[in-house]
């Protein structure tokens, strides 16, 4: 049978137009056995990935978590470690950060880690992997300057991939090879902005200064302590562990920060805990939020904070604010009753957050201030007025300074100053401007935060490690990477030869003798 022209013309087509279809199919990724490391008490942390890994073990990855909480909920290619001692420490976790200067605090911040650490790679089960003989494509290690988690890669050969919910800082930017000026970069738990005065670039480069010094003379040193006892045949050193992470995602986008550089393996997926189609709420909570006339505040302190733990002074300041409001307040509170609750505040240990920030008669939050639940507020278009605890601070002065927010202080809390806070957020349109106009440019994306992660993380396992993108910075010494052997030459051999020059000249002009040069008479009379 012969198949005519015009035929043969529509079946090339055909045939071309499946081939170029199948062309254009994203690479596939054979599955691979990822292992998480998350070992901080809060939720917060579990949170901003718990999307990403459910999604990664969906496409069919064996995922593995260690995390310090009890998983009830089964989830297909999943399993879960629960290295649940940390929880004992918790509290006294968070005294330990409290000290009278940036020293003290720096070596509160030590002695966590410690606790973290031997919590973590003592519990049993841990222990029983580490003895399986089991093996992992990818380790996902938070990134919080904990070294001896980050050597379980080494222990299993496996590629190291971080993750940093709070996005990058200059121990971070080290680590990757990357430069990040401290004239522009505020340190994370500073409440400043990129924009500083001098004054403020000041103390910026001091507090740089002291935690470097801290981190090189204590930090390290008691971490390689802890790596040496855990990983007594390490196959890398401490320092080969910190210079081998092959992908960091941050928990940052530029639209609600500010924009800095990065290295290409260094991708911002700021809102990668927000499901982009809110869910529908629970019926009681819908019903409170679209019977309120005059609109919802919601009010939570996060997860490391419980607001249950307040002294009776701060909830006495809440509960007497909010009872004289015309609106509804929903109080994430963690217990079943609250003494004194007026009749317009529902309380609940747990709401889901996002769907209620989503939710169009949701005014404003007031929060923590925590980065997640920044970028939440931002993404749905809420003003803030942020009560920050211990690192949240630099989050809620941003919001201040941008214009989406108000901050107070939660430990001296005034019921005239808050009143005049919540009505000024609720009255006085430019805060609600600001959040939206931000909201906007943030959701201007090519694609979201979640397929971003997804992505790169198999583009990691598909190139084995993807030691392509290591920058040649990370192979520097710090006399290298800021040039200052090559300045040297430059600049101080001309300097050298000019002088040379000169005390010849002195030498050819004047005679043989010293004295006789206008040069040494002057240093002679001075």
């Amino acid at each position: 049978m012969f198949i005519r022209g015009g035929n043969m013309r529509i079946l090339f087509v055909f045939i071309a137009s499946i081939l170029m279809a199948l062309g254009g199919l994203p690479q596939q990724t054979e599955s691979a056995k990822i292992l998480a490391t998350l070992s901080m008490p809060g939720r917060s942390q579990y949170i901003f990935v718990e999307n990403y890994l459910k999604a990664l073990a969906a496409r069919g990855h064996q995922v593995t978590v260690i995390n310090p909480f009890k998983n009830n909920k089964a989830t297909p290619n999943m399993r879960f470690i629960e290295a649940t001692k940390v929880q004992e420490y918790a509290q006294e976790m968070l005294t330990e950060m409290d000290g009278s200067n940036m020293w003290q605090e720096f070596n509160g911040y030590t002695r966590l880690m410690e606790k973290i650490n031997s919590c973590t790679l003592d519990d049993e089960a841990v222990q029983q992997l580490l003895k399986s003989g089991e093996t992992f494509d990818v380790v996902l290690a938070e990134m919080i300057e904990a070294p001896p988690l980050y050597g379980l890669a080494q222990h299993f050969n496996a590629t190291l991939v971080g993750f940093s919910s709070y996005g990058t800082d200059f121990r971070i930017d080290r680590i990757m090879g990357n430069i990040s000026p401290v004239s522009y970069n505020p340190m994370i738990i500073a409440p400043r902005t990129d924009r500083m005065s001098f004054s403020e670039r000041l103390t910026n480069h001091y507090e740089y200064l002291l935690e470097q010094v801290h981190r090189e003379l204590v930090h390290l040193p008691a971490m390689e302590r802890q790596y040496k006892k855990y990983f007594p045949r390490a196959q890398k050193t401490m320092d080969e562990v910190l210079d081998s992470f092959a992908l960091v995602l941050l928990g940052q986008h530029f639209s609600v920060s500010y924009p800095r550089p990065y290295m290409p393996n260094m991708i911002e997926v700021g809102g990668l805990h927000i499901a982009h189609k809110p869910q529908p709420l629970p019926e009681d909570i819908k019903e409170f939020i679209e019977g309120a006339q005059h609109g919802v505040i919601y009010f939570s302190m996060g997860s490391n904070v419980k607001s249950k733990d307040l002294p009776q002074e701060t909830r006495d300041t809440l509960l007497r604010t909010f009872g004289k409001l015309k609106q509804r307040v929903l109080w994430k509170f963690e217990d079943d009753q609250l003494p004194g609750k007026p009749a317009n505040v529902l309380i609940k240990k747990w709401y889901p957050q996002p769907d209620i920030l989503a939710h169009s008669n949701v005014k404003i939050f007031i929060t923590h201030g925590g980065l997640l639940s920044t970028i939440e507020s931002l993404y749905f278009g809420k003003p803030v007025l942020g009560l920050p605890v211990l690192y949240d601070q630099h989050n809620v002065e941003r919001a201040r300074r941008i214009g989406f927010g108000l901050g107070l202080d939660l430990h001296q809390l005034k019921q005239e100053e808050l009143e005049a806070a919540i009505h000024k957020l609720l009255s006085e349109p430019s805060y609600a401007k600001a959040s939206s106009q931000i909201s906007e440019r943030y959701r201007d994306q090519p694609q979201p935060s979640l397929e971003r992660a997804i992505w790169w993380t198999e583009y990691i396992i598909r190139h084995q490690g993807a030691p392509h993108l290591r920058a040649a910075s990370r192979d520097l010494n710090y006399i290298q990477l800021h040039s200052l052997d090559t300045l040297f030459v430059l600049v101080g051999v001309p300097l050298l030869i000019v002088g040379l020059l000169l005390k010849l000249s002195c030498r050819l002009l004047r005679g043989s003798k010293p004295k006789s040069c206008p040069f040494a008479d002057k240093q002679k009379k001075q």
